[in-house]
């Protein structure tokens, strides 16, 4: 049992206790080990495409926390930058591309596509092979929709306004695009899983803001597609969709995409994720910021949500990624409290 992938269990139907712990952006800036390793690598692509770099920002976290899963260090923004669109990272303003226009849908390019990401596929295959037995090894992608909100917008938007209005304006190239992505997108998955990711992961950090009709268009068809094609290779590998900000509709995407897990935002009632959890495993759903706070404020939040979920399966983890201030102690507390089995 004890090389036993607790989290790979639990995404199996099992009921686990105390749940298997991660946290999306694990490896980050609130870890110095990590800002110091991000000074030598130049810049933050650098960082994701070479390696040795990618490597070991991802084993800070589990070496400092011995985490039950690990995720991939990487973007979400190489699978467009793989089809030939430029981008870079700017400090204190993210990603930044050239925005692409309906005409120029048809022409992105993916006959690199795989020679491009090749060093993501090869950091994979390292991970494997230097992660404890125990480790679940986490690989993702961006999902179709968030991904062309960048890609149309040119960089990130509080309400993604510019790629509705490109849907709506120009419905037949948003329907390409997002048909390109998702195809270009699952192969990305698949290579990962050869290369050893145990699990999946589908991050929508935009569907919070499309109406019931563009939510099913844009994000639940897509990703289904994505699904499909991945299990066509893969039947058994898990995988899990987090459409943040999906509010009422999570149990519907979960039954139309065909998703092994759900990743439930902070946002999410325990009372539907204990509804959602009924139906399958759950992931989630920390408020980051009560991780930040600490105190009073992360007991309770870490205790509501061990009562509510705990005898079902569940993974814990934060409702989105974990903010740069958040103080490391903080999270060995959280960690603590969830180990020490409380609050059930």
């Amino acid at each position: 049992m004890a090389n036993s992938r607790v989290m790979l269990d639990v995404l199996r139907g099992e009921t686990v206790f105390p749940p298997p712990i991660w946290m999306m952006r694990q490896a980050g800036r609130y870890l110095p080990e990590y800002r110091e390793l991000r000074k030598k690598a130049g810049s933050f692509l650098d960082l994701c495409y070479n390696p040795d770099f990618a490597v070991e920002v991802t084993l800070q976290p589990i070496r400092r926390f011995g985490f039950d899963a690990s995720i991939l260090f990487s973007d979400i923004l190489v699978v467009p930058h793989a089809l030939g669109r430029d981008l870079r990272f700017d400090e204190g303003r993210g990603p930044v591309m050239t925005p692409i226009q309906a005409n120029k849908v048809e022409r992105l390019d993916g006959r690199a596509f795989h020679e491009r990401l090749a060093p993501v596929y090869e950091t994979v295959r390292r991970l494997r092979a230097e992660l404890p037995e125990s480790t679940t090894l986490i690989g993702f992608c961006g999902a179709p929709w968030t991904i062309a909100t960048y890609m149309i917008a040119g960089h990130g938007t509080p309400d993604q306004a510019p790629a509705r209005l490109f849907a709506y304006r120009e419905p037949q190239a948003m329907k390409k695009l997002l048909t390109t992505v998702a195809d270009y997108s699952a192969a990305y998955l698949i290579r990962q899983i050869e290369a050893g990711a145990d699990v999946v992961q589908v991050f929508d950090s935009w569907s919070g803001v499309l109406d019931e009709a563009c939510f099913d268009a844009f994000c639940v068809q897509p990703v289904a597609e994505i699904v499909k094609k991945v299990r066509a290779a893969y039947p058994d590998v898990p995988i899990i969709g987090f459409p943040k900000g999906a509010g009422s509709l999570y149990s519907d995407y979960r039954r139309q995409t065909g998703v092994t897990a759900l990743g439930l935002d902070w946002t999410v009632p325990l009372t539907q994720a204990h509804a959602l959890q009924a139906q399958g495993p759950v992931q989630g759903n920390l408020d980051p910021l009560r991780l930040v706070a600490g105190g009073a404020a992360l007991r309770e939040g870490v205790d509501a949500i061990l009562r509510a979920l705990g005898s079902g399966p569940l993974v814990f983890n934060l409702g989105h990624g974990i903010t740069p201030e958040t103080p490391i102690a903080h999270v060995e507390a959280m960690i603590r409290q969830i180990r020490d089995g409380s609050g059930r």
